[in-house]
């Protein structure tokens, strides 16, 4: 009787011992890459700069649902985005735009529209008048320069 025992106890340790050790050292598949949003801390600060330079409705269109789409990711409070528009795509900001319920309303959720200068320049002198941004909407001297400067500030950068 103490012989069984002492069998069957050794096949059950070797019997788990086949099943968990292969377990214990199987490697963890890594997560999907979409499957979990990062971590939001102070440290790790998500800025965007996007460039806008073409005039057409459906890649300004597109823009303005990147931007939506990016504060429903990280968080409105998690992501800090600057829209800098300049030669055709300056119309984006101005009272002419297609978009203008949906520039404002993104302002007001403290995304950054900023206009090229030398654009606005640009237009004045061609056509003789300023094109008038809209309210909140800042502008710099050079559209191209600024994004620069945001990109050495460790800023992301789209370009659609």
């Amino acid at each position: 009787m103490k012989l069984r025992n002492f069998l069957s106890a050794n096949i059950l340790a070797v019997s788990v011992m086949c099943v968990c050790l292969p377990l214990a050292y199987a490697e963890t598949p890594a997560p999907a890459a979409d499957s979990a949003k990062p971590a939001a801390t102070e440290e790790q600060a998500h800025r965007l700069v996007i460039q806008v330079n073409q005039r057409e409705e459906d890649i300004q269109d597109h823009i303005l649902s990147n931007i939506v789409n990016l504060q429903k990711y990280y968080g409105m409070d998690n992501i800090e985005m600057e829209v800098v528009a300049y030669g055709p795509g300056i119309w984006l900001v101005t009272e002419k735009s297609a978009f203008i319920k949906r520039v404002e309303s993104l302002m007001m959720q403290n995304v950054t529209f900023t206009a090229c200068g030398n654009t606005l320049d640009t237009i004045e002198a061609r056509d003789g008048k300023r094109p008038a941004l809209l309210d909140g909407v800042e502008e710099t001297a050079a559209g191209i320069a600024r994004i620069i400067d945001r990109q050495e500030q460790g800023w992301s950068y789209l370009s659609p």
